[in-house]
């Protein structure tokens, strides 16, 4: 066994639930293992596990194949304990596993109870007449100057010896821990962010190793985020939410080896001081003053006789541990070029637009400052272009001048590939004016921290390219939320989660992240069952009404997302969970729907029409949105049959085909066989839904491509439908179509945006230099690359890529293309090559699957596998030759097949 989850994570502390899941890999040498049975051993006691006793739960040997989100069923769990555990499994060639290494969890604080009177503790607290919980955008500014980003500190002594030590905090917007003047862990903003007014997060560190005997302290700095954003004039700010000033509650539990447990708590007893930080905004930058650095805050001995004691306040009613994974620094980018600009300011090109934050090293005298703006892209006279991402933006450091300095922000981040520093010139240069000197500078790059999960590559160098440019918009914008863009906006814009979703996932190990969205979705629906546009809802943007919180492609992600998650990770407690949050959704639908026809919204965002993008020019409003209420019900017949709630299947299945009957009678044109206008979207959406009649379901496909054809092979269709295009295109095995739409540099897409200079991928098919330049919502072609050219799809009915399709489309003039993914049951990959005689595959399948192999193969051509005919190789299941091509059904291992045409 390798690769044992809990929860679907590697050893994680903060586990809430009382039945947690179990996950493991099979590995082995034998083609065609499953799983007959498992045994499961958790203990409260490390030592008694190495001796084989699970005295929390032994599962004896329970016949099953479930290797992934296998439920807890033993003894009552508690709050705080570690628990550890392992698993064997017996396998259908009758064989054994040994038992697997140990894997371990903590629980996190269950109820109120648990977080032992901790208070939540501030600087400063927030005036009624400020707070701002839900802002509507273009409201009168509420200014006010006093923000205090603080520091607070704890000191306590130790006089035994420490078996276990947990910090369970969560400091608002962000916050950064230390402990004995040294900072604890790598994450970068720290909770993740919600709906504060609803909820909050809390992180645990084990600090077991961090603490000693004698005086000890905790201290904590304090960042906005989106918990408060100030409102100073010369700053850029999207948004006007102010929840509150910064504050932090924890809990430290201390387990002695004497048995006793110590609370250290937050609660007036806490000092607190303003810290070194003069400004911090998610969207206007951070500002840092060397000089008011109070050296050894956060380490023993340090004198807090001027501090103050901190505050009691009130928070968010709700906490829970942070399950998503962390934000952290990736990739450093050194400048590939540098210019100095009329003005005196210099320019670094770091030569990649990604999500980040600077690392500045300077050396000058006390007071100077220097000033960096970040930006995308340059003005024609050198100097950085802000104002499509939002501007004035910047990172300020004022020197204390003792020697080389090094800082980097905290609490912030933007999206940039060049750097304007102002009031500093390069180390080397001629300085006659005394400037300060920048002898380094490094643009950070910050990500969730999600596995990589896939990887892809073929002979065109265009398409490896195309992938890069997706994946930089995709790093660039997995957060604690899925972003729509790392600078202007920063938001959650929910039809990026199901539309890109499908491709995100065969890159990254995203469950943890969508769970985290369910979430965010659930906490942010209206008490009329409005799932806004947006989740965290922190704006209501009322600009065209409510056309951008109310948009039926946007809120289907309610009840996409948790199918998905279902779909590609086999989590099906997220459906039950979430249950509630679709029906209240469905049933808002059907309040805004006028003789079942959804017409409200954005629609087909950013299609490709004769004027600027914006809203759908080339599909007539109603036509995506009632096709996604039509998919919605589909999809909600099905979680409800899997929950056994069989009255609301005949009860949204009867509504399902009224509305196909209505989309149909007011869409549809018999005589021409084209939906509304005839676009891609139109015709591609009710393909996909299966809202076309199955008679006149060719006539419409023939229309579709025809409609691409006359284009010269150019794309139209816009953030909704460009997925349902390429899925569509897919599955009706024209994947040429899309090889010859995508193929190409010369029309707006991808090609052109990377020929336009492009390092991430655009907002707009067109790269225009007025909108966001890297921005996540077209990257829909990364699926296909998996799914079409690699052939990595999961079977109909598949759960977690139980059952899994290899089926690589061989178009063009694509002579070879890798794909891997790892799956919840392990890896699995596809590997082909193809001259004018062969075609060569290999393929990995991972044990407790099976899999169909689909060969580019006629009934004439020669099949080979590992050296030999498939007649004489066991294990394999040739099935018929259909549309030219030979289906071999097989379970898991290494296979190399040779295709010889005759």
């Amino acid at each position: 066994m390798s690769a044992l989850r809990c929860e679907s994570r590697v050893n994680p502390s903060g586990i809430e639930t009382l039945t947690p899941r179990f996950s493991w890999e099979i590995t082995s040498p034998v083609r065609n293992t499953r799983q007959t049975a498992y045994r499961i051993l958790v203990s409260d006691d490390a030592t008694m596990l190495a001796k084989n006793i699970g005295n929390v739960w032994d599962s004896k040997k329970t016949y099953s194949t479930a290797s992934i989100q296998v439920a807890f069923a033993g003894k009552s769990l508690q709050a705080i304990r570690s628990y550890s555990w392992k698993v064997m499994i017996w396998d259908n060639h009758g064989q054994s596993s040994a038992w697997s290494l140990t894997a371990t969890w903590q629980m996190g604080l269950l109820t109120t109870s648990d977080w032992k009177n901790a208070r939540w503790i501030t600087h400063e607290i927030m005036p009624d007449s400020i707070r701002n919980i839900l802002p509507v955008d273009g409201q009168k500014d509420k200014i006010y100057l006093n923000n205090t980003l603080p520091l607070l500190r704890k000191s306590f002594s130790l006089k035994e010896r420490v078996k276990k030590a947990t910090f369970f905090i969560s400091g608002l917007g962000h916050f950064e821990l230390h402990v004995n003047g040294r900072k604890i862990g790598d994450h970068f903003l720290d909770p993740g962010w919600t709906k504060y007014d609803k909820e909050a997060q809390y992180v645990p560190f084990d600090l077991t190793s961090q603490l000693r005997p004698g005086e000890n302290v905790l201290g904590v700095m304090l960042g906005n985020g989106f918990y408060y954003v100030p409102l100073v004039k010369q700053r850029y700010r999207k948004l006007k939410s102010a929840f509150g000033f910064p504050k932090m509650i924890g809990r430290l539990v201390i387990e002695y080896t004497s048995g006793r447990v110590e609370n250290i708590v937050s609660d007036p007893s806490w000092k607190t001081a303003a810290g070194p930080i003069t400004f911090s905004s998610i969207y206007g930058g951070e500002d840092y003053n060397a000089n008011l650095e109070q050296n050894g805050w956060d380490a023993p001995s340090f004198n807090d006789r001027t501090w103050t004691a901190a505050l009691l306040t009130d928070g968010p009613p709700r906490l829970y541990a942070q399950q998503q994974e962390p934000l952290r620094i990736f990739e450093n980018f050194a400048p590939a070029k540098s210019t100095k600009l009329a003005s005196g300011d210099w320019v670094f090109d770091l030569g990649q637009n990604a999500s980040g934050i600077v690392k500045i090293q300077v050396k000058g005298n006390k007071g100077d400052t220097v000033r960096i703006v970040p930006a995308e892209l340059l003005k024609e006279d050198g100097n950085v272009n802000q104002r499509p991402v939002g501007s004035p933006f910047y990172f300020e450091y004022v020197l204390k001048g003792e020697g080389v300095e090094t800082w980097q922000p905290r609490f912030t981040y933007y999206g940039f590939r060049y750097l304007q520093v102002k009031g500093a010139m390069p180390g080397g240069q001629p300085n006659p004016s005394r400037k300060a000197e920048v002898l380094a500078v490094t643009g950070l790059h910050i990500r969730n921290a999600a596995e990589r999960a896939g990887n892809f590559a073929s002979s065109s160098d265009l398409f490896n390219r195309t992938g890069k440019l997706i994946d930089w918009a995709v790093k660039s914008n997995i957060v604690s939320v899925f972003t729509d863009c790392p600078h202007r906006e920063k938001l959650g814009w929910l039809e990026e989660v199901h539309l890109v979703g499908p491709s995100v996932r065969y890159n990254y190990d995203i469950e943890t992240l969508c769970r985290k969205t369910i979430s965010d979705m659930i906490s942010s629906q209206t008490a009329d069952g409005l799932v806004p546009g947006i989740a965290p809802e922190y704006v209501k943007f009322e600009w065209g009404g409510d056309m951008f919180r109310d948009s039926p492609e946007w809120g289907s992600s309610s009840i996409l997302v948790p199918w998905y998650t279902y779909q590609w990770y086999g989590d099906s407690r997220v459906l039950r969970d979430s249950y509630a949050m679709m029906q209240r959704y469905i049933a808002y639908l059907g309040t805004k729907a006028k003789n079942n026809i959804l017409s409200q919204g954005l629609g087909d965002w950013y299609d490709l029409g004769p004027k600027p993008p914006g809203v759908s020019q080339l599909t007539p409003m109603g036509v995506t949105g009632t096709a996604m209420y039509y998919y919605d019900l589909k999809v909600l017949c099905e979680i409800a049959a899997l929950l056994g709630k069989s009255n609301d299947v005949s009860l949204y299945s009867q509504l399902a085909e009224k509305v196909r009957k209505s989309f149909n009678d007011t869409f549809f044109n018999s005589e021409t066989k084209q939906y509304a206008t005839g676009s891609q979207t139109a015709n591609a959406m009710a393909i996909y839904m299966q809202l076309v009649n199955p008679a006149d379901k060719a006539a419409v496909m023939d229309n579709l491509v025809k409609e691409i054809r006359s284009h010269n092979n150019s794309l139209t269709a816009g953030d909704i439908g460009y997925r349902y295009l390429l899925r569509v295109l897919e599955q009706e095995g024209r994947s040429d179509v899309i090889f010859d739409m995508n193929n190409r540099d010369d029309v707006p897409g991808y090609g052109y945006q990377l020929a336009k200079g492009a390092t991430a991928l655009t907002e707009s098919w067109q790269a225009l230099p007025t909108v966001s330049n890297n921005h996540l919502m077209l990257g829909h072609v990364m699926e296909w690359f998996y799914s079409g050219l690699a052939g990595i799809r999961p079977a109909a009915g598949s759960i977690a890529f139980n059952r899994i399709h290899i089926q690589p489309e061989v178009v063009g003039d694509i002579s070879s293309a890798h794909g891997s993914y790892h799956s919840p049951y392990g890896m699995i990959s596809s590997d082909w090559k193809r001259d004018d005689v062969t075609f060569e595959l290999n393929v990995t399948i991972p044990p407790n699957t099976l899999a169909t192999i689909y060969l580019p193969a006629g009934e004439n051509d020669n099949i080979q596998e590992n050296g030999k005919s498939l007649a004489g190789t066991r294990g394999l299941e040739v099935l018929k030759n259909e549309n030219g091509r030979t289906a071999i059904k097989t379970g898991s291992g290494i296979y190399h097949f040779v295709v010889t045409k005759k």
